[in-house]
C-alpha cells in the first residue's frame, strides 16, 4: 500500500454540501488505472479524479476522470474542482493566473474568474436538432406531450448529451423520469426561470442507463450555454441553477467571450486527508 493525498471539494456551490463533490488523489502516477476504477467504485460519486505530470509539455498537469462505471475524456466539475486541489496543494502554472489542464478530450484552460474558477468549453462533437424518434422517446421518458419541448438539440462534448428546453423552469423541476425508457440516453433538460431570481434557466441532467441524475453538470452547462448563446436564446451572460429537485444548491455562471463560452463556478475544500491505494 502507498499512501497518497487525498482531497474532498465540492463545486459549483459556496456551500459546503450544496453542490457537487469530487474526490481527488494527488500526485497518483503510482496508482494503476484498475485501482483508479476501484476506488471510484468505492467514493461513489459522480467523479473521482487523479492528478498526474503532464504528456504535453503545453499542460501544467494532466487529469484522468473516473466515474463508478467507467472514465470519462472530459468532465466540468472535475475539471474546475481538480484544478482548485492542485493550486491549494501548491500547484505553479507556468502562465500566472492561466491554469492548462490535460485530460483525455486535450487541453482545457482554466482561469480565475474573480472568486471563482472557470474554463473554456470544448468544442462539441455533435450538434443539430434531434431526431425525431430521440424527440419521441424522451418526451415518453418524462411524461411530456411534445408542445412542452420548447426547443432541442444534440450537444454532446464528450459525455454524449442531447437536450430539450421546456418553457418554464417549474416544469423542469417536476420531472420524474422513467429510467428504462429514457435509457441510453444522456439528457439535458433546460427551462426559463421567471424574472426576479438569482438563476435565468433551471438545469437537471439524467443518465438514462445508470438511472442517475447528477447534481450539478459543468460539461452539460458548457454545451447547453454554447447552444443557447448561439440560437440567441439567452444573454451573453447567465447563471443557471441545478439541483433543486436534489435539495442542492449549484450555482452555474456562464458567459460568452468572443467565439468562446466560459463555465464559472464556486470550489470549496470539504476536507483533506491520506488514502491508501
Amino acid at each position: 500500500m502507498t499512501t497518497y493525498r487525498f482531497t474532498q471539494v465540492n463545486v459549483f456551490s459556496a456551500d459546503p454540501l450544496g453542490g457537487n463533490p469530487l474526490a481527488v488523489v494527488h500526485a497518483a502516477a503510482g496508482v494503476s488505472e484498475a485501482r483508479m476504477a476501484a476506488l471510484a467504485r468505492w467514493t461513489n460519486l459522480s467523479e473521482t479524479t487523479f492528478l498526474l505530470p503532464p504528456a504535453d509539455p503545453a499542460a501544467d498537469y494532466r487529469v484522468r476522470i473516473f466515474t463508478p462505471s467507467g472514465e470519462l475524456p472530459f468532465a466540468g466539475h472535475p475539471t474546475l474542482g481538480s484544478c482548485h486541489a492542485w493550486l491549494a496543494a501548491g500547484g505553479k502554472p507556468r502562465q500566472p493566473g492561466l491554469v492548462v489542464q490535460q485530460c483525455g478530450a486535450g487541453l482545457v484552460r482554466v482561469r480565475s474568474d474573480g472568486p471563482r474558477l472557470e474554463f473554456a468549453a470544448p468544442p462539441v462533437s455533435r450538434s443539430g436538432p434531434l431526431e425525431p424518434e430521440v424527440l419521441a422517446k424522451i418526451a415518453g421518458a418524462l411524461a411530456l406531450a411534445p408542445s412542452d419541448i420548447a426547443q432541442h438539440q444534440w450537444v454532446d462534448n464528450g459525455p454524449g448529451w442531447c437536450a430539450v428546453m421546456l418553457r418554464s423552469a417549474r416544469q423542469v423541476i417536476a420531472l420524474k423520469p422513467d429510467w428504462a425508457a429514457l435509457d441510453p440516453l444522456k439528457l439535458g433538460v433546460v427551462g426559463p426561470h421567471t424574472a426576479g431570481g438569482d438563476a435565468a434557466f433551471e438545469v437537471r441532467a439524467f443518465i438514462g442507463g445508470g438511472g442517475y441524475e447528477d447534481p450539478v453538470t459543468g460539461s452539460l452547462n458548457a454545451s447547453l450555454a454554447q447552444w443557447l448563446f448561439g440560437a440567441g436564446l439567452a444573454k451573453s451572460s447567465y447563471v443557471a441553477s441545478q439541483g433543486s429537485a436534489l435539495q442542492r444548491a449549484g450555482r452555474v455562471h456562464l458567459r460568452r467571450d468572443g467565439e468562446e463560452v466560459w463555465v464559472g463556478g464556486d470550489v470549496v475544500d470539504v476536507f483533506r486527508g491520506e488514502i491508501s491505494l
